[in-house]
């Protein structure tokens, strides 16, 4: 079988010296890209360690506001019962990293216990200024810090908040999703605080949790997520002109049959087309296809994150 590198020759034909060299500078080149994607996860993760604990003690904590998850857990139960926050969150998150370790592997794992280690430190030695009592910007900038620290960390290859590593664990054993997983557990943990902190301070917290996961979803996912298209016209060939040449975008053509006939009608074929766009882009292919085919029928779906293809360029993990 014949091995075949990426951005190198073929060395299947090549004299047994000139393999072995096109192998080693393939390792090596494969090293070289390991230690930098290694060294840009460490630098996000200690970056999200950072930002998670400046929303923790520079808002959240000593103003008696909790959040969702795991360090919703382990807030309410500090403001309860004066333990520390940095041995709490140690503390509840130890269940989830065994879970991560069967469900993710040993690197996820390990990665996880140094960064929550290290969330866990950076609570304990560093002392962050109370940034302001107005109960709004709390919330608010708290959640803000706090999610981007979250997010950061998973984009480092890791969790700081072990409640998604359960969800996952239980989509795959319940008829839970994941999205309903984590519903419930704030659900549980915003109706306790509700009743143990009063009604405010969980409102406010609900509203810190709201900006803490839109921030989460904003640094995994990007600005530009992507929108699937999938088109369905008697004129496909003139869209797919004008997708590829005045969008620039790629497409998919499958061959498809028109499902809706009268006896005796001859089946109809029709290309079917599938491009992908951002957001952004998408009213103006839906202006676009309008005027070449106003009975075109469009269905839309959203996605996260693409790779390859005649996409922008992404960074990718």
């Amino acid at each position: 079988m014949c091995l075949h590198i990426s951005k190198f020759t073929d060395i299947c034909h090549m004299s047994p010296f000139k393999r072995v060299r096109s192998l080693m500078t393939a390792k090596a080149y494969q090293r070289k890209l390991g230690t930098r994607k290694g060294f840009i996860d460490a630098a996000q993760t200690i970056l999200g360690i950072l930002s998670a604990a400046l929303g923790l003690k520079g808002f959240l904590l000593p103003n008696g506001f909790i959040d969702g998850g795991v360090v919703g857990i382990s807030l309410l139960t500090a403001q309860l019962s004066g333990w520390g926050l940095s041995l709490l969150i140690i503390l509840f998150n130890l269940p989830f990293i065994l879970l991560g370790y069967k469900q993710m592997g040993k690197a996820f794992a390990l990665r996880t216990i140094m960064a929550i280690a290290g969330l866990s430190l950076c609570l304990y030695l560093v002392n962050f200024e109370i940034v302001t009592d107005d109960k709004l910007l709390i919330s608010v900038f708290g959640g803000f810090f706090l999610g981007a620290g979250i997010g950061l960390a998973v984009r480092g290859g890791c969790v700081i908040d072990g409640t998604e590593i359960l969800a996952l664990y239980l989509s795959k054993r319940t008829p839970l999703t994941i999205g309903g997983t984590i519903l419930s557990v704030n659900i549980i943990i915003f109706g306790c605080a509700a009743v143990l902190l009063g009604i405010e301070p969980a409102l406010y917290s609900m509203l810190t949790y709201l900006a803490a996961s839109r921030t989460v979803d904003f640094i995994v996912h990007g600005i530009e997520e992507y929108t699937g298209m999938t088109i369905v016209s008697s004129h496909s060939e003139e869209i797919r002109e004008m997708v590829t040449k005045k969008l620039g975008r790629g497409v998919t053509i499958y061959k498809g049959k028109g499902g809706y006939r009268k006896a005796g009608e001859v089946e109809n074929e029709i290309d079917v087309l599938f491009t992908v766009v951002t957001n952004l882009e998408v009213p103006r292919l839906r202006n676009e296809i309008e005027k070449i085919d106003s009975k075109a029928f469009l269905f839309m779906n959203t996605i996260n994150d693409t790779r390859g293809g005649i996409m922008k360029k992404r960074r990718h993990h």
